[in-house]
């Protein structure tokens, strides 16, 4: 099963989602991408899912273009902004879903605070994806 995680910047949210699905099942293929990609993932969230016992350190933010005439079984955009400009996939696309989470990294306020966002924004992936996981994609396997 092919799944592709989309966020803005293909920096936080998306490589959360992505190591979250990898590590629930190794069998799927797991792939992130943004609309917008950044130079490099958010070091809190290597920092946050590390503490989870996932390491995404060797993730790297890609465009979403390298991906747009693959087939997927799922394409999951996880925040507004790339919900309202994903592209039109010219690959097939079996189904399409968004599951929106605040971006942790815009959190303002002090250091406590923002990694206090940080957790719980991984604590909302991690409980949605792991229900998408459990109630859709495992009995597809």
């Amino acid at each position: 099963m092919k799944i592709l995680i989309l966020c803005t910047g293909n920096s936080c949210r998306s490589q959360m989602a992505h190591g979250f699905l990898q590590h629930f099942d190794e069998k799927l293929t797991v792939r992130s991408a943004g609309t917008e990609p950044a130079r490099q993932v958010n070091q809190t969230a290597v920092k946050v899912m590390k503490e989870a016992g996932i390491d995404i350190s060797h993730h790297t933010p890609k465009m979403v273009d390298q991906y747009i005439n693959d087939e997927w079984d799922y394409v999951i955009t996880v925040c507004d902004h790339a919900n309202e400009t994903c592209p039109i996939f010219m690959g097939k696309v079996k189904h399409r879903l968004h599951m929106g989470f605040e971006d942790p990294s815009h959190a303002k306020g002090s250091e406590e605070f923002i990694l206090s966002e940080f957790y719980r924004i991984r604590d909302q992936i991690k409980n949605d994806f792991h229900l998408l996981y459990v109630e859709q994609l495992k009995p597809l396997l």
